[in-house]
């Protein structure tokens, strides 16, 4: 029943929508968005805890009376600090040729296999670096693989194979386990490669070392500023290599922290050694990438 003098009501479908509401002036929203850094403060908190906390740790240990007055005078600080650059130096250029050099075969020679290789060096990446160093002993240990065969055949007492127990041994072992971390991002690197670049060189009569230098190496160059910049920096804070290989007369930074934490119970020395290990560290980095980036890196 409709009542007489009242119009009749709309269907719903026909109705018109209502009119959002439009808050009163000077009245406050009940929402208000998360300010930025509120979220930052879980990620901050946990890296003041997890990183910044131990560090401050250590470089306040370092800073006892005379610590660093007798840790830089001694001869074997001296020798550590020098033989941690030149291996991180020598490996981290050995791994820029070497793994050049293999990544331009996996990426541009056609081979049987050449697929499960390029994979295979991922799973390489996930390898300790003392198995690597496990392995060498296998084959070229004093009691390897190597060593046997010869003294087998010729009857010697030992075998001619000793390097791994000096300074080389390292430096093998090194560019050995590193070298992948050249080749992963050169070989995404190759993969974004336009393949006419190449065509109109060869077209042009251009020789492979030619194409090489002219053509790939220009675009490789980021490539091989990234992945040189984190070998120089896991050589410079490399222990498991050093520690498995024997060689007793190669003391870097990190062997040092362990002698003098570990076995001689001096931890102030130890932490001014790690201060330094720190930024030797940091510093090779930075300088490794300016010159990167003037090199148009």
């Amino acid at each position: 029943m409709v009542s007489r003098g009242a119009a009749p009501e709309a269907p719903a479908a026909f109705r018109a929508p209502a009119a959002p509401e439009v808050p009163a002036p000077g009245s406050r929203t009940t929402s208000r968005a998360v300010p930025a850094w509120v979220w930052a403060l879980p990620p901050v908190a946990v890296l003041a805890l997890v990183f910044l906390y131990p560090l401050a740790l250590v470089v306040q240990e370092s800073l006892v009376p005379g610590a660093y007055a007798q840790v830089f005078a001694s001869t074997a600080f001296r020798d550590a600090l020098v033989t941690t650059v030149l291996l991180a130096l020598g490996a981290t250029a050995g791994c820029l040729v070497l793994g050049f050099v293999l990544a331009l075969v996996i990426a541009f020679v056609p081979f049987p296999g050449g697929r499960a290789v390029a994979r295979s060096v991922d799973v390489f990446l996930s390898f300790p670096s003392f198995l690597i160093t496990l392995a060498l002993l296998f084959v070229y240990g004093t009691a390897g693989m190597a060593n046997g065969v010869w003294t087998g055949v010729t009857g010697a007492a030992e075998g001619p194979f000793q390097f791994l127990t000096t300074p080389w041994g390292v430096l093998l072992a090194e560019i050995t386990y590193f070298t992948p971390f050249v080749m992963r991002p050169l070989l995404a690197a190759f993969a974004q490669l336009d393949g006419a670049q190449l065509e109109v060189a060869s077209s042009l009569g251009a020789r492979p070392a030619r194409t090489v230098r002219r053509v790939i190496l220009p675009e490789a160059l980021p490539a091989l500023a990234a992945g040189g910049s984190l070998v120089l920096v896991m050589c410079l804070n490399e222990f498991g290599i050093v520690l498995f290989t024997g060689a007793k007369g190669v003391t870097t930074l990190p062997a040092l922290v362990y002698s003098k934490a570990v076995l001689e119970s001096d931890y102030a020395a130890a932490c001014v050694v790690a201060v330094v290990n720190v930024a030797v560290s940091v510093g090779l980095y930075g300088l490794y990438r300016v010159v990167s980036k003037r090199a148009g890196a």
